[in-house]
């Protein structure tokens, strides 16, 4: 058995998707590799090798957990749900209370013995998710009802966004877009999804409103108000609070059509987050306009086969796991994207699956693997079918 015919036989599901995962991979090395040099130079005077062997061996063990994941069956994570939500609120709770602050976001817990950092809110984006798709799953058939599907949803939507917001306003934003967006398509009355979104309005300003009485209580609350006046007024920000983003626009105004060539970027050695939350401007620079107009066709049509995959599934809670980690992938990329080229105001989220990020590509990897489950589980019904 040749290796093409071995991989094909190990590897189930849609090829396409994973033709993407391992592009995406192998973008996400070249570019860290690049993009590295102004951490490396801060950390270890310029010697980008042991950041990028660190970033090959995480995005590695990644490969193998989305591996793994498409080995079970997805219905596994359904019955998982309940247990995971409860657990992402225990860690959202102890990242609160006992969290690492690093830039001035409480948002990591360090792990006992190991002294090793990850993002609570990763955890408990992805089981939400994997929670509003079981319960929208599981509720057909009174779907439409206020106290028996609503209710059950909105409480854990509202309670995890609301833990997520108080330190990664973000991503808790997303979360919530993610899940109306869910409802949505698995035919929750509109009137109670509008319902749900001036709650979340709600919520959000009585957060702002908090947090600049009592910052203690809120204490990112000054960072929202400040990247968002930053935004809107930028003739009155201070140079350090644009720093980034004039570097970004900087990186892609140089790349022009076809880049500076892998290697050859100059903001790499001055933009801050340049390997993570700015790759995408460093991505431009170095293979232009061309380069990143690919990756965002690359994003797409991940999602597009994400879409087929909903449509052809014949089990609700498949359909709506997969419509919410593309959703949740696609989103992700188009809202980095959109800060790299100043179109929001900066908002820390990574590029999934190319940025250099421990927790966010290990979490990345494991909504690849359910993805790749509910794919290898439909190409098994329609092999039968035929």
């Amino acid at each position: 058995m040749n290796l093409s015919t071995r991989i094909a036989t190990e590897l189930r599901g849609d090829r396409v998707i994973w033709a993407i995962i391992f592009l995406l991979s192998l973008i996400s090395i070249v570019s860290v590799y690049s993009a590295v040099a102004n951490l490396a130079y801060r950390n270890s005077g310029g010697a980008v090798s042991g950041y990028l062997f660190k970033h090959a061996v995480i995005l590695g063990f990644g490969l193998v957990v989305v591996y793994i994941g498409h080995l079970l069956a997805y219905t596994k994570y359904s019955r998982w749900a309940p247990t995971l939500l409860v657990m992402s609120i225990v860690l959202l709770v102890l990242t609160q209370a006992f969290g690492t602050e690093i830039n001035g976001a409480r948002r990591w817990l360090t792990v006992p013995f190991i002294n090793l950092t990850f993002q609570s809110s990763d955890f408990a984006k992805l089981s939400l998710i994997i929670f509003v798709a079981r319960s929208i799953g599981s509720k057909q058939d009174v779907i439409k009802d206020f106290k028996e599907a609503f209710v059950p949803i909105i409480l854990p939507v509202l309670g995890i966004c609301l833990l997520i917001a108080l330190s990664d306003l973000s991503s808790a934003i997303m979360l919530f877009l993610i899940c109306i967006l869910m409802m949505i398509v698995g035919r929750v009355a509109m009137q109670y999804i509008l319902m749900l979104i001036l709650l979340g309005i709600s919520v959000f300003s009585i957060l702002v409103m908090v947090g600049s009485k009592y910052p203690n209580l809120v204490p990112r609350a000054a960072t929202w108000e400040k990247r968002i006046e930053t935004y809107f007024n930028p003739a009155a920000a201070k140079v350090d609070d644009r720093r980034q983003i004039t570097g970004a626009m900087v990186a892609i105004a140089n790349g022009g059509v076809v880049g500076v060539g892998p290697g050859n970027s100059t903001q790499r050695h001055t933009l801050y987050s340049a390997q993570s939350d700015f790759i995408y401007s460093i991505i431009v620079e170095e293979y232009g306009a061309v380069g990143g107009i690919a990756v965002i066709g690359i994003y797409l049509l991940l999602f597009f086969r994400v879409i087929r995959l909903v449509t052809r599934s014949s089990k609700a809670f498949g359909a709506m796991v997969a419509f919410g980690i593309g959703l949740s992938l696609l989103l992700q990329a188009f809202l980095n994207i959109a800060v790299n080229l100043d179109l929001l105001p900066v908002t820390g989220l990574t590029l999934p699956l190319i940025s250099m990020g421990g927790t966010s590509t290990l979490f990345t990897c494991i909504s690849l693997g359910i993805l790749m489950s509910v794919s290898k589980y439909i190409e098994a019904v329609t092999a039968d079918a035929t």
